[in-house]
């Protein structure tokens, strides 16, 4: 009884992240409305959103340096004491229930250790949700214009705009945007697959994070060099 209280709190604190998180999407989708610099206006078909995987993914890369330097024992995994002083270190100063709920909210594989691709959505929602100034968390402000770029393509996929994606709307996105570069059917069900992790029908934004990561080449990335970490571990 009391651990299936416990998965039930764990589902309601992830539901009120997923909830602020869309209230956050939605007002920027606001917000860019009204503004000459939209998501739509920079990206008026998927193959602009294509055009730029080099940029994110060269973006994204440079998180690897932080990302070795709070993962101190060097098992390829930041675990919650390391997290909670990657936060103190980037000031931002969280209550522990916070870490806490974060740290399961993006350790997806639930492995207890937050990986690089795991720890690069942790920023990126972090970034989102505490709105980091340039006079403090200099290292997570300095990330902002990726991290707002990654929030453009989400609104360019958010047709409705409340801060969530559904099949229906994404292939209507990607179809009705350019009729004359479609994406073919498969391909928009494989992509979708792809981010509705707990295949509920919708996508959030954490799970397009994950999502997006895959389709830039993050993971591929990732894997290779855990590959050759292990192999450098082999030789020594």
């Amino acid at each position: 009884m009391g651990s299936m209280l416990c998965c039930s709190n764990k589902a309601n604190r992830y539901r009120r992240l997923d909830r602020k998180l869309e209230r956050k999407i939605a007002e920027m989708k606001k917000s860019s409305s009204s503004s000459s610099s939209t998501g739509q206006r920079n990206f008026k078909s998927i193959d602009s959103v294509v055009m730029r995987f080099p940029h994110f993914k060269d973006g994204l890369k440079t998180l690897r340096g932080m990302f070795e330097q709070y993962d101190e024992d060097s098992n390829g995994s930041i675990d919650h004491s390391e997290l909670r002083k990657c936060f103190e270190q980037l000031q931002l100063h969280l209550p522990e229930e916070e870490i806490k709920d974060l740290f399961h909210y993006c350790d997806i594989d639930g492995n207890k250790g937050i990986q690089f691709n795991e720890f690069i959505v942790l920023l990126c929602l972090i970034y989102l949700l505490e709105e980091p100034s340039s006079s403090s968390n200099v290292e997570l402000a300095q990330l902002g214009a990726i991290f707002n770029t990654i929030v453009e393509v989400f609104l360019f996929l958010d047709k409705n705009g409340d801060g969530k994606l559904n099949k229906k709307d994404m292939v209507k996105t990607l179809n009705e945007t350019y009729p004359w570069e479609r994406s073919p059917a498969n391909v928009t069900n494989i992509r979708f697959k792809e981010m509705d992790w707990d295949k509920n029908g919708q996508v959030t934004f954490r799970e397009f994070l994950f999502g997006f990561l895959k389709w830039v080449g993050i993971d591929e990335d990732e894997s290779m060099h855990q590959s050759e970490s292990y192999n450098e571990e082999r030789t020594d």
